[in-house]
């Protein structure tokens, strides 16, 4: 069943609560990437950076670089089980994301642990695995759909993933909107789903939090030129630390998507393929004040008026006003 205690999308953050200095636990099913574009590097260092503390479970590693994906080896079910028990009898913990896992048994074990912690939010995020075999893409995504989302509280993923998955035979000549994705991911047991990359007209896309009967939550962004490994890793995982630390579903969608929208903006390019995202952005900002502190003590490179630096604040996740961040 969906986590009972995830609050609602129309109620407001509590503000009274006293603040734990402990940042939350969440804790993490996904695969190794090497390259560091996606998979678990995303998931630690983009909940570090929402303020959480990552309990990574390795179910796998892909052999990919920053262009492509190669191959993936999976861990057996016992071996992801025996790691995730291990950090879960010492350390509570206030959110679990699964991503990648690897295999149909993988997820079988995944779910049976998620079981234990009925009212601990599941997010779930399903990434794009064209680049698998057809016959282990078939099972995988029947075991997701069977074990997995019903336990889901939150399903994130790109609007083509989502549609060729949830909504194969679609009938209709227009494409399907996010709340038809949220239809079909609720008949499955997922009570929100967030629908990424939907193209509009004009180089922007949209991002639409919804439900069967409702959008929650829209932000439109203008599209990058550039080609990004890890955006939607990012987004997920943000979004996931950010529920773990208590804010509601509104406002870490938000949030997270400012994030994202930042990561993209200072991403680069450690290899000779794609771009990757720096999740990490907020601490070279802060490097550079702390340079342009030093210069202003020294008198040196003072431009008076220049607040370039300040658009991106000390607390990357302050909540924007709507429609103020561009992909």
């Amino acid at each position: 069943m969906a986590n009972p205690k995830l609050p609602e999308p129309d109620m407001p953050q509590t503000a009274d609560k006293e603040v734990d200095a402990t940042p939350a636990c969440v804790v993490i099913f996904n695969a190794n990437d090497p390259s560091g574009a996606g998979g678990l590097t995303a998931d630690i260092t983009a909940m570090t950076s929402a303020g959480a503390h990552p309990l990574a479970v390795v179910t796998g590693t892909y052999i990919r670089d920053t262009a492509e994906i190669l191959d993936h080896f999976s861990f057996d079910e016992e071996a992801v089980t025996d790691q995730a028990r291990a950090a879960l009898e010492d350390m509570p913990i206030a959110a679990i994301k699964v991503g990648f896992v690897g295999s149909p048994e993988n997820i079988s074990a995944i779910a049976e642990i998620a079981s234990d912690y009925a009212e601990i939010p599941l997010i779930a995020y399903m990434p794009s695995i064209a680049w698998w075999n057809e016959n282990e893409i078939d099972s995988y995504l029947d075991a997701f759909r069977e074990l997995l989302l019903p336990q889901a509280t939150l399903l994130v993923g790109n609007h083509s993933t989502l549609w060729r998955w949830l909504l194969p035979d679609w009938p209709a000549d227009r494409n399907p909107t996010a709340r038809d994705i949220a239809k079909a991911a609720c008949a499955l047991g997922v009570p929100y789903t967030l629908v990424t990359g939907i193209a509009l007209a004009d180089q922007f896309i949209d991002n639409v939090l919804a439900t069967p009967q409702a959008v929650l939550y829209s932000e439109k962004f203008e599209r990058f030129e550039a080609v990004f490994e890890g955006a939607g890793e990012t987004l997920s995982a943000a979004l996931c630390a950010l529920l773990a630390n208590g804010h509601d579903l509104q406002a870490a969608t938000a949030e997270a998507l400012t994030y994202l929208d930042h990561s993209l903006d200072a991403g680069f390019q450690p290899g000779m393929g794609h771009i990757v995202p720096d999740r990490l952005f907020w601490a070279q900002a802060e490097a550079d004040v702390e340079s342009e502190g030093d210069a202003a003590s020294a008198g040196i490179g003072q431009v008076p008026g220049d607040d370039g630096i300040s658009l991106i604040s000390k607390n990357p996740l302050d909540l924007p006003p709507n429609g103020t961040t561009r992909h």
